[in-house]
C-alpha cells in the first residue's frame, strides 16, 4: 500500500495486517513512507526479496513494521536473525504439484508463519491459484497464510478451506483497480463474505 486515501479508506475495514512491498522489481514497490497513517490496531507488515538484514532492520525502525514477511530465498539462519529483530515473521513458499514439504522443515523453529503462494519466478505476484488441496499433504503443524489468486470469486470457498493450520488469507491482486490501489468496494465484499 501506498496511497495515502487508499491507506485511510482501507483502515476503515476490519483487516488485521497491511503489506508494504520493499522490492524494486514490484509494481506495487513502496514510493513513501505511509506507514504513519496506519492505526495500531492495524499490524504494519514489510515484505522483503533477499534484502539484506541491515536494509530489514533500518525499514522496521523507519516505518514501525511489526511483521516482517520474506518472499525470496532466505536461509533458515538469516529468518532467525529477522526474527530477533522482535518481529512476527512470515515465510513465504511458492506450491506447485512437485512441491516438497521437506523444504519448509529446517523453518519451522524461525519463523511465526509460512505463507503459501502459487510458485513462481517472480517471487509471488502472479494473480493464479494453485491446488488448495496440496496443503492437505503438509505434516508439519506451523499455521499458515494462504495467498496467491485469491479473488470475489473463490474468496468463500478460501475462507472454508477445511485446515485448522489456516490462519488467515493474503488478499492482494485481485482485489485492485491497479497496482497497489486497492478496490475497497470489492474488498467489503470479500470480507463480508470471510465474516
Amino acid at each position: 500500500m501506498r496511497e495515502a486515501e487508499n491507506i485511510k479508506a482501507l483502515c476503515n475495514l476490519p483487516i488485521d495486517y497491511i503489506g508494504f512491498i520493499f522490492y524494486a522489481k514490484s509494481p506495487r514497490a513502496i514510493i513513501n513512507n505511509t506507514a504513519t497513517l496506519i492505526p495500531p490496531s492495524i499490524n504494519k507488515t514489510g515484505v522483503f526479496v533477499n534484502a539484506s538484514i541491515e536494509e530489514i532492520s533500518n525499514r522496521k525502525d523507519i516505518f514501525g513494521l511489526e511483521t516482517i514477511q520474506l518472499h525470496g530465498n532466505e536461509s533458515p539462519l538469516f529468518c532467525e536473525q529477522v526474527r530477533q529483530l522482535n518481529v512476527t515473521t512470515f515465510k513465504a513458499f511458492g506450491v506447485d504439484e512437485a512441491f516438497d514439504w521437506k523444504t519448509v522443515d529446517a523453518y519451522q523453529d524461525v519463523v511465526d508463519y509460512f505463507l503459501f503462494d502459487t510458485k513462481s519466478i517472480h517471487y509471488g505476484g502472479t494473480g493464479s491459484t494453485f491446488n488448495w488441496d496440496k496443503l492437505l499433504e503438509n505434516p508439519y503443524d506451523k499455521p499458515y497464510l494462504l495467498s496467491g489468486g485469491i479473488s470475489i470469486d473463490n474468496i468463500k470457498e478460501a475462507a472454508n478451506f477445511k485446515d485448522e493450520r489456516l490462519y488467515g488469507l493474503d488478499l492482494n491482486s485481485k482485489f485492485e483497480t491497479k497496482a497497489a490501489l486497492k478496490n475497497i468496494e470489492l474488498l467489503t465484499q470479500a470480507l463480508s463474505i470471510i465474516k
